[in-house]
């Protein structure tokens, strides 16, 4: 498209280097304002990039009545999980999404379902087992997913059905924790036999997600004396990387570009759910065992770099 506009919609992938190189060549991002994207920047005959997150029904909407020409850049993962949610859809059932419900990912899933309540983590599904089996208090339930279910939610009638779906970037053990529990929930509550009017689930895990969750597995299991976790510090798929080397309390360090390490002595770093830091100290003196792992949006050359500058630092040391 040498002579249109070119726009897209959020960021293509999170990867600071690969979003840079877009605004390089001229692409441009469109605009959040209390936290809606701004479309009136884009006009008709520009050419609009969906990224890999997709976008949400009614912004697909909105670019077709603009007659933009529309790049579609969705991760199949990603479009496999909205065939799930209308499948629950049209068969009246609740999609139970295992995300963030803030994440670009999530909001476009679930403009695709019909009634939804997006959980965080096992210990807000437990949560909501515990009501299906034993009722509570409304209200609280209500507050406390106010921001994560879709409007109308009714917690009495809306969790009779349910079908389970996902960021796909989410951690996998944890989805499958969570639909093997109201699996159990359901069967419970309805009889073994009665299961599959009330429960449906699909495997909508993202291979590369899973892919990198099954290595990393692995290799927590090795002796290391640190983890270098690479990724943007926005990528979900890349902070539940960092999550496995901290419940194996290995010294971990997410960084998102070779820039982050600014000697042997110091990393500038994102630990988990803080702001960026400098830690000092970080790579040990003698022969050590470094991890290295990176999220499914990080470009190899990413990787490759911030290998050789380890490889670097140590060499440099030794000639000391």
């Amino acid at each position: 498209f040498p002579n249109e506009q070119i726009w897209i919609t959020n960021e293509i992938i999170h990867n600071p280097s690969v979003n840079q190189r877009l605004r390089e060549m001229s692409v441009g991002f469109v605009a959040v304002e209390d936290g809606k994207k701004d479309f009136s920047v884009v006009g008709a005959g520009d050419v609009v990039i969906l990224p890999a997150f997709g976008a949400s029904v009614q912004e697909m909407q909105l670019l077709h009545e603009k007659d933009c020409k529309i790049v579609d850049t969705t991760c199949p993962w990603v479009s496999k999980v909205w065939s799930a949610v209308e499948k629950h859809k049209k068969k009246e059932y609740t999609s139970i999404i295992h995300g963030k419900y803030k994440h670009e990912e999530t909001l476009a899933t679930s403009s695709f379902a019909g009634k939804y309540l997006v959980l965080l983590n096992l210990q807000e599904a437990e949560y909501v087992a515990n009501y299906i089996l034993n009722g509570g208090n409304r209200e609280e339930f209500l507050d406390k997913f106010k921001n994560a279910m879709s409007a109308g939610f009714d917690p009495e009638q809306d969790l009779e059905r349910i079908g389970i779906a996902n960021q796909t970037t989410m951690l996998k053990t944890e989805t499958e924790q969570m639909g093997k529990l109201f699996e159990r929930t359901m069967m419970k509550k309805y009889g073994t036999s009665n299961l599959n009017d009330h429960f449906q689930s699909f495997n909508t895990i993202c291979d590369a997600t899973q892919e990198r969750q099954d290595a990393m597995l692995e290799l927590v299991e090795e002796k290391l004396d640190l983890m270098i976790v690479i990724g943007g510090f926005n990528s979900s798929n890349t902070t539940h990387l960092q999550e496995i080397a901290i419940e194996r309390q290995i010294p971990s360090y997410h960084i998102d570009s070779v820039k982050r390490i600014i000697s042997g002595d110091e990393i500038e770093h994102k630990p988990l759910h803080q702001e960026v830091e400098v830690a000092r100290n970080w790579l040990p003196s003698g022969s050590i065992v470094v991890g290295v792992t990176s999220g499914a949006s990080t470009p190899d050359k990413v990787v490759e770099d911030i290998i050789n500058k380890i490889f670097e630092l140590k060499a440099t040391a030794v000639a000391v």
